[in-house]
């Protein structure tokens, strides 16, 4: 069953984006992912999430998410992105 893994996501800096980008969606496709969503361009339609970015990133199955992130190689680029920038995260399964 696809889970997604959904983050919405405000950087310090556009540097420090594209730092953590560089790379990324190789390491997302090693594990089966695949980007459903990478924007900032969207509108909020109720409440006041204010997000700078919204990314979606489906996987197979909890274990290849789960490979994926707690992976050697994502660990690093995962420990950047908590310092750079103000996040929230989520993994949730589909139907």
């Amino acid at each position: 069953m696809a889970v997604y893994f959904v983050l919405q996501i405000r950087w310090e800096t556009e540097a420090a984006l594209h730092h953590y980008a560089q790379g990324l969606s190789d390491l997302i496709e090693k594990h089966g992912g695949r980007f459903v969503v990478a924007s900032k361009d969207f509108q909020l339609l109720e409440g006041t999430w204010k997000p700078g970015r919204l990314i979606v990133v489906e996987f197979p199955s909890m274990e290849s998410f789960r490979a994926w992130y707690e992976s050697e190689e994502y660990r690093p680029l995962r420990a950047f992105r908590l310092r750079n920038s103000d996040s929230d995260a989520v993994v949730a399964t589909g139907l």
